[in-house]
């Protein structure tokens, strides 16, 4: 092979373009890796957002997928003998409510159905039958593209005749208390759809399950230890990563049998110029962009004081009230507005991890979700709805930092107008990402390939984007 020249070179080292460049090189595929950014690591990165000492992930916290996606369960051998350490909280979620109330999942499917209640029953119906499964082969089949021969045909029909309903109608069904009704919407609106579409009870089903596999754990240390942990398993393989090199233009790249992008279709457009048709090209315009997320990140003086003391074993927290209340929340920044109550995802790494702030200290992490592009300050909204279920919170904020749609698309160009999870993910755009083709990965140039969130199986750090799209690759190019 002549000098500078590899397989495969891959743009983009978020979570999708690493587990592309792994698969390769497992393949014995010379992979060279270009990250824009001075770190790698794409939505996987820990600063010291507020003060020296306390360390905020800047976007992705929990990982509830690692423990259950294939890719992941195919390296984390490597990835822990590389210095990765997963950590889980006592509880997978907690979600208070008002009166000192509180909802929650715990990792044992059993204890979570006696803590339940009344509710305990709905739960086993309509989880337990996929949570008692083959759970390994169940993500093999839904964190992938739809397949017309799936594997597991009757456990996939069991889950779907479920999945594809609204979280609304869901939640009523199987569901009589608040409680109950309640911690199942806070699954289900990690969707960041309205829960009254259809396959968000989707959504809600699957990250239950993954509860009660993996325990949605963090990475010791924040998410950068889950980047920096794939990059030395990368370098290990024979892979070269280098950052700090922006791509605007495919011809400036090395030569290369394949190319592959973790950005999201129009910047992969854009870089490929003319390599790919202009036809082409004006499909991928058509790709459908959703609301973007309003975030502040904490450093408290110490933990949060919450009504219900059980919210303090969980790292995630749904605070967003009743299903009603989260159902208008999520609906309205469907149409341009922010709730005054908005669904509010709440991260205390502390719980389970001391290192992320000095002793004593605590860091949070908290974002809803607001309209595309949103331009307005929903800082005082997230700081009420959590003094709401922990009163005496405010006063425990040593310094603030906040991230707009605007911030996250300038901190990553693939979250369009604060879109973190690469383009809306509702029954129109779930399965045709970016495209409706048999290969999602593929594009109309037959070395260049997407591998971002913006393929199937969509957001989230699973790596499956990236390790679908290798996969692509090597079947049609090796």
């Amino acid at each position: 092979m002549a000098e500078n020249e590899y397989d495969a070179v891959v743009v983009g080292s978020g979570p999708n373009g690493l587990a592309a460049a792994l698969t390769l090189l497992d393949a014995r595929k010379s992979v060279l890796v270009l990250e824009a950014r001075e770190t790698p690591g794409g939505g996987m990165r820990t600063k010291e957002l507020t003060l020296p000492g306390f360390r905020h992930d800047v976007c992705a916290a929990v990982h509830a997928m690692a423990p259950v996606a294939p890719f992941f369960r195919r390296w984390m051998p490597d990835l822990e003998a590389a210095g990765l350490e997963l950590v889980e909280p006592e509880l997978v979620v907690a979600h208070p409510l008002d009166g000192g109330r509180a909802a929650w999942q715990a990792k044992s499917l059993e204890k979570t159905i006696e803590d339940l209640g009344s509710d305990g029953g709905g739960w086993d119906s309509l989880i337990g039958t996929t949570a008692r499964g083959d759970v390994p082969g169940f993500y093999e089949e839904v964190l992938g593209p739809a397949s017309l021969l799936p594997k597991r045909p009757f456990a996939l029909a069991k889950f779907g005749v479920k999945a594809v309903w609204p979280a609304v109608a869901i939640a009523k069904h199987y569901f009589s208390t608040e409680e109950g009704r309640a911690l199942f919407a806070g699954h289900a609106a990690h969707s960041i759809l309205p829960l009254e579409d259809p396959l968000t009870a989707a959504v809600g089903m699957a990250l239950a399950v993954s509860g009660h596999e993996g325990g949605w754990p963090l990475a010791r240390g924040g998410s950068a230890s889950l980047a920096n942990a794939l990059v030395k398993v990368v370098e290990g393989k024979g892979g070269v990563v280098r950052c700090g090199e922006e791509v605007s233009d495919i011809r400036a790249l090395p030569a290369a049998r394949a190319y592959l992008f973790d950005t999201g279709p129009q910047a992969m457009a854009r870089i490929c110029h003319d390599r790919l048709p202009k036809r082409y090209q004006k499909k991928l315009q058509g790709f459908r962009y959703g609301p973007g997320v309003f975030k502040l990140d904490l450093a408290l003086s110490g933990e949060v004081p919450w009504t219900n003391e059980l919210c303090g074993k969980a790292a995630t927290i749904h605070v967003g009230g009743t299903l009603e209340e989260i159902a208008f929340s999520e609906s309205e920044c469907w149409q341009g507005r922010v709730s005054e109550k908005p669904f509010v995802l709440v991260v205390q790494p502390g719980v389970c991890d001391a290192s992320r702030a000095p002793e004593g200290k605590h860091t949070l992490w908290a974002y809803c979700h607001v309209p595309h592009g949103y331009e307005g300050d929903a800082s005082e909204a997230i700081l009420s709805q959590i003094e709401r279920f922990a009163p005496g919170f405010r006063d425990l904020i040593l310094a603030t930092h906040t991230m707009t749609p605007a911030n996250f698309e300038s901190y990553n160009a693939n979250y369009i107008g604060g879109d973190i999870v690469g383009g809306v993910q509702d029954w129109r755009q779930l399965f045709t990402r970016p495209l409706a083709q048999f290969d999602p990965y593929a594009t109309a140039a037959k070395d260049i390939f997407l591998c971002s969130s913006s393929t199937p199986p969509g957001g989230g750090v699973h790596g499956m984007c990236g390790m679908k799209a290798a996969e692509s690759v090597l079947r049609k190019l090796f």
